[in-house]
């Protein structure tokens, strides 16, 4: 029995989601395999150091690169890597699974492409926050960042829908304080560093996109924009 209309139970995955999951978990069961000498021979014990050596932020580059106004192609992809380049494979799942849920909800009111769009700006967003408010002499690792700027891009949603039905816009923020929160209490327990600041910036990154990306945004700034 069909129907035209039949609907499923489960909303698919946009394929720009399940890309991007399929990368970024790709990318480190390479790193696995080889560090158990599965694939790759003797070398690809040290894959992932040397991708961490070679697509991770640093900070200190980015001051090179300020300091001298040379901008080489193999430094800038920096900005673009280090989301790719996860520490190890639990980062990389939760990563996945940041994406899989902010990721779809927002490709599916934003669309593939200003969904694609906020997330790596949110990377570039999170990256200059770290270099430039921080400067810590280790890199940045891992796809934190631009999934922080998916759930800023969802703070957005929400904060935009609260303000429609005349409630508290202020409770849209209370994923990102909870987040905060909880990285908050884990860095004062067992230590750590200061990447939250990155992901704070991907946050702002991915909430202020937003502004221009999600449907009718530039119409809505351009008519604002008349009415001043």
């Amino acid at each position: 029995m069909s129907s035209e209309h039949y609907t499923p139970p489960v909303n698919p995955l946009p394929p720009v989601v399940v890309a991007l999951v399929l990368f970024i978990i790709g990318i480190e069961l390479i790193f696995l395999l080889g560090s158990r000498g599965l694939v790759g021979g003797p070398t690809a014990v040290g894959w992932r150091l040397d991708a961490l050596q070679q697509y991770t932020f640093s900070p200190d580059i980015f001051d090179w690169m300020v300091q001298n106004g040379r901008w080489p192609f193999e430094h800038v992809i920096r900005f673009v890597t280090y989301p790719f380049v996860q520490a190890n494979f639990t980062q990389a799942v939760f990563v996945c699974v940041f994406v899989l849920a902010m990721g779809k909800m927002v490709a599916e009111v934003f669309g593939s492409v200003a969904m694609l769009i906020i997330f790596v700006l949110s990377g570039v967003g999170g990256a200059l926050a770290y270099a430039v408010l921080l400067n810590p002499p280790y890199p940045l690792v891992g796809g934190f960042p631009p999934v922080y700027g998916l759930i800023g891009a969802f703070t957005w949603l929400l904060w935009r829908k609260l303000s429609l039905v005349g409630e508290n816009q202020s409770r849209a923020f209370s994923l990102i304080a909870v987040l905060m929160g909880i990285q908050l209490l884990f860095g004062l327990i067992f230590g750590g560093t200061s990447d939250w600041v990155a992901d704070l910036g991907g946050f702002a990154t991915g909430f202020g996109l937003s502004f221009f990306l999600a449907p009718g945004g530039w119409a809505r700034i351009l008519s604002k924009t008349r009415r001043d």
